[in-house]
């Protein structure tokens, strides 16, 4: 953070923003414009994309900007860019072909649409970061390979917990640390809440009904912790994780869990229901033989191991994007993205009985949750990954709580999701379940 307020200053100094564009104006989106317009000198937030503008005026004018211009071309947004003007645009290939924009955030949440945001900023060599945890968890092995071809950098973003946990596991590594479980705290976790359940919650929130459903049913907190075992390594205990609950510290828990099976998965991700500090994240970490530094760890008050617990109290999500934006500009930090191919992937289970006929809805609905499980483990078993699921039609009867396979389903008959699920199986495994026509 040092780093990054000396270097937006310094950016300032010279008249040389950070030029930015957001695509998605929806609860966080509208959170991002306030925060950068309002707090965040050394990045100019040039232009927001949504299919609906006036959403992205609105925003705009909440945050004190009075002129807004509506974009039709690239060079209206360089000329917002020479003028430190602000426009609104239902377009992004407009935005992504903008050589001036140096950053593009993705903040749609949806994986399709977001997909084809994050393929065109790819081809029109745009760094991204994206805050679509469902689509990184789904295809962000590939979209990483993309990335790395193209020379630009598609990471996660500061503020959601998985990038937490990861600048937590950066900051427990550089003191000679083992980080061994990698965890999100919850304060709910019922599968079976639906968008019916929870309207009452997003309308007081100014949410959307599916969204809130897939906190509460535990589909989102597995997409965040697969993004965590993809960056890290480390896989699942058991289909699901463990998902402990308890009322009192995440520090009274180092000893819950079981080295033997830590050491033999490389460290696992997990979740806990109720403890403090909520809503947080934690790292246990495992010292190395060396009996001064685990003298002075407990001296620090960690104990005496073997595991030490590591927290932050909080994630503050749309507060913290901005930091994101500068360490890509400045710095070329990769907030989190995948080591390699998919290490845990989101599979798809059954939310009630499902019959022949009956079409999967979208994420945080009424017929489907997901869970986390190991990819070697969703390879054996053919089960559907979580991410293309949307629009599948059951071929066959599934009962409550049971994973869905690829043999269950007729998959949606197109969509670029599902394209590069498809390439990326065949990129790191060699085949895939999905037939492209």
């Amino acid at each position: 953070m040092i780093l990054l307020d000396t270097a937006l200053q310094q950016r300032v100094s010279e008249g040389r923003p950070i030029r930015a564009a957001l695509i998605g104006c929806g609860f966080m989106g509208a959170g991002i414009v306030n925060q950068i317009v309002r707090y965040c000198p050394g990045i100019h937030l040039v232009v927001v994309v949504n299919r609906t503008p006036q959403k992205a005026v609105d925003a705009f004018k909440y945050a004190g900007v009075a002129n807004v211009s509506t974009v039709n071309s690239a060079s209206d947004v360089e000329r917002l860019c020479e003028n430190n003007g602000y426009g609104v645009t239902d377009d992004y290939h407009t935005v992504l072909k903008a050589e001036s924009i140096d950053v593009v955030v993705e903040s749609t949440g949806h994986v399709e649409y977001g997909a084809r945001v994050i393929c065109a900023a790819i081809e029109h060599a745009k760094d991204v970061v994206n805050m679509n945890a469902e689509l990184d968890a789904t295809v962000g092995p590939w979209l990483k390979v993309l990335a790395d071809k193209a020379g630009v950098i598609v990471t996660g973003c500061d503020g959601d917990q998985p990038a937490v946990q990861i600048n937590l596991c950066r900051f427990v590594e550089s003191m000679g640390l083992k980080p061994m479980v990698c965890g999100n705290i919850k304060g709910l976790q019922d599968r079976y809440r639906t968008p019916e359940t929870q309207a009452g919650f997003a309308k007081e929130w100014g949410q959307t009904a599916t969204m809130v459903t897939s906190f509460a049913d535990g589909t989102k907190i597995s997409f965040e912790q697969a993004i965590v075992a993809n960056a890290t390594g480390m896989q699942v205990a058991v289909q699901g994780m463990i998902g402990h609950h308890h009322d009192g510290h995440v520090d009274d828990m180092t000893d819950w869990y079981d080295l033997d099976v830590l050491h033999e998965k490389g460290g696992i991700v997990d979740y806990v229901v109720g403890p403090k500090p909520g809503p947080g994240v934690f790292v246990f970490a495992e010292a190395t033989d060396d009996s001064l530094q685990k003298h002075y760890l407990n001296y620090g008050k960690l104990g005496t191991g073997p595991l030490y617990s590591f927290y932050v109290p909080y994630h503050l999500t749309i507060l913290e994007v901005p930091f994101s934006i500068a360490r890509v500009a400045l710095f070329r930090d990769e907030i989190i993205v995948p080591k390699g191919e998919l290490v845990v992937d989101v599979i798809a289970v059954a939310k009630t009985d499902l019959n022949v006929g009956d079409k999967i809805d979208s994420l945080g609905g009424f017929k489907s949750y997901g869970v986390c499980e190991n990819a070697a483990e969703v390879i054996g078993k053919d089960y559907l990954p979580m991410g293309i699921a949307e629009g599948a039609t059951l071929k066959r009867a599934v009962k409550k709580d049971q994973p869905l396979t690829y043999a269950d389903v007729e998959l949606a008959s197109e969509g670029l999701a599902i394209e590069l699920r498809a390439n990326q199986d065949r990129h790191f495994t060699g085949k895939s379940r999905i037939s492209l026509q």
